[in-house]
């Protein structure tokens, strides 16, 4: 078994050179509540949280590589180990992570990264936490096939907070539609005034990025560009 990570965009590969003991995945559901008044509150899943696997692990010093857990061949100074991570972390480096003989297979970046120095041996000891990669594509106004509407609109410098409405409002990375309605309408429940206006443009655009639908306004892009109803 070797656990790798391939940078999606090209760049040198890392192989662990000693496997942990386990490692954990975490995936979840995201639920809305909604208060039904003859059955309370009924939870109804919307989409999924983005996926978390963690461990932690040890770099062995040059002493302790021919131990049987370190792989001969993968084995690197630690100090190049953790440089090499931070470097992943530093950059936001969108990487492949590989477990063999596992089904994880996922595009991820880290997230968390902890190195620290433990024993006589010159060996690190470290907890790292990759956060799954969700797919993200920025589009052109011309892509959109929006100039024309984006002329007749103020452009949007930041995402600052409003409670009048009205507008126009272009979606950037880890926007939701309840985030969105919370600062141009001053609450995140009128999210679906948001998604109906905008139903047509949302579903397509998310035919485009190979969805089925957008699991009613739970996938959205950055670059869009919606209309916020008054």
């Amino acid at each position: 078994m070797d656990i790798k990570l391939i940078p999606v965009g090209g760049g040198s590969r890392f192989t662990f050179p000693a496997l942990p003991e386990k490692i954990q995945g975490k995936y979840g559901a995201r639920y809305q509540s909604f208060d039904i008044i003859s059955q309370g509150t009924v939870k109804i899943p919307k989409g999924t949280d983005v996926a978390e696997f963690t461990w932690n692990g040890v770099f062995f010093g040059e002493s302790k590589r021919r131990e049987p857990i370190v792989k001969g061949n993968s084995w690197k100074p630690p100090n190049d180990c953790v440089k090499t991570l931070k470097g992943f972390v530093e950059n936001e480096t969108v990487l492949n992570l590989i477990v063999t003989e596992t089904w994880i297979n996922v595009d991820v970046t880290i997230s968390s990264f902890q190195p620290g120095p433990a024993g006589a041996y010159g060996n690190i000891e470290y907890a790292i936490t990759f956060a799954q990669k969700k797919p993200l594509k920025l589009y052109t106004t011309n892509e959109l096939r929006i100039a024309e509407f984006a002329k007749k609109t103020r452009p949007r410098e930041d995402s600052g907070d409003s409670s009048e409405g009205g507008g126009a409002y272009t979606v950037v990375s880890g926007d939701t539609l309840w985030g969105i309605a919370a600062k141009m309408l001053g609450n995140g429940s009128k999210w679906t005034s948001i998604y109906d206006v905008n139903a047509g443009a949302i579903e397509e655009e998310a035919k485009k990025h190979g969805k089925k639908s957008s699991d009613h306004g739970h996938w959205i892009w950055p670059g869009e560009v919606l209309t916020i109803p008054g």
